[in-house]
């Protein structure tokens, strides 16, 4: 059976045509193209995806990190704490802060948040919903920095624009480098950042190289190729 062609809507072909996918562009080509492409009625989230050559089925090529943007992601984060003072965290800004009433609730089905931040000390008890919170990149790690006991920092950090960052079963990568409202400046220094931190988390045992190929996209536009030799040195 033929498969139906879609063709997209008015907007996203006026911005397919307005790019040139047969070239890469450097990062502030890209982000300046992007900044030029028709809008949607919302304020999109910009990403940056990286396609690497790593092998995803060996344990020790895993690329995972956090960054923190140089302008913010743009994006009201919700933070919930695993605590057993959950009154310091929600003067420090957590949304939702406790430990077995949250994690109750969270046993529940209930994942109506972005990041989800443990205490030490709380984090034996956490391990019970990791099968709840992990396949959804939502259990607190101490190499991403969700696992502290400086909750008032850590919510700071998060809040900020500290984003994370973890490779799929298939080597690829999305970073989260901002909103359709920055400016074309910042969505570049944002980006930029997201790079540096891919590279900095190349695992020792990969030799050769390590970025395939480099996308920046806004939630709906179409992928600008960005030249991504000179990350390979």
């Amino acid at each position: 059976m033929a498969t139906q062609q879609i063709k997209g809507s008015k907007r996203y072909r006026s911005a397919v045509e307005m790019t040139d996918l047969t070239k890469t562009y450097s990062v502030a080509e890209a982000s300046a193209l992007l900044n030029n492409l028709p809008k949607a009625k919302f304020d999109e989230t910009v990403e940056l995806y990286a396609h690497l050559t790593v092998d995803p089925r060996k344990s020790d090529q895993m690329v995972r990190g956090t960054l923190q943007l140089p302008n913010g992601s743009g994006k009201t984060v919700r933070v919930i704490v695993f605590t057993e003072n959950p009154a310091e965290a929600l003067e420090a800004g957590a949304d939702e802060a406790g430990l077995d009433d949250l994690i109750e609730k969270v046993t529940g089905g209930w994942v109506d948040f972005d990041v989800a931040i443990s205490t030490t000390s709380a984090m034996k008890s956490v391990r019970k919903v990791a099968r709840v919170l992990g396949p959804r990149g939502l259990m607190p790690n101490p190499k991403s920095g969700t696992v502290t006991d400086d909750i008032a920092e850590g919510i700071k950090l998060v809040k900020a624009g500290r984003v994370e960052f973890k490779m799929d079963k298939t080597a690829n990568v999305a970073v989260v480098i901002g909103k359709r409202s920055f400016t074309p400046e910042q969505v570049a220094e944002n980006a930029e950042a997201a790079i540096k931190a891919l590279v900095d988390a190349r695992p020792d045992s990969h030799k050769g190289r390590y970025i395939k190929s480099i996308t920046m996209s806004a939630t709906m536009s179409p992928g600008i190729p960005v030249e991504a030799t000179s990350y390979n040195k």
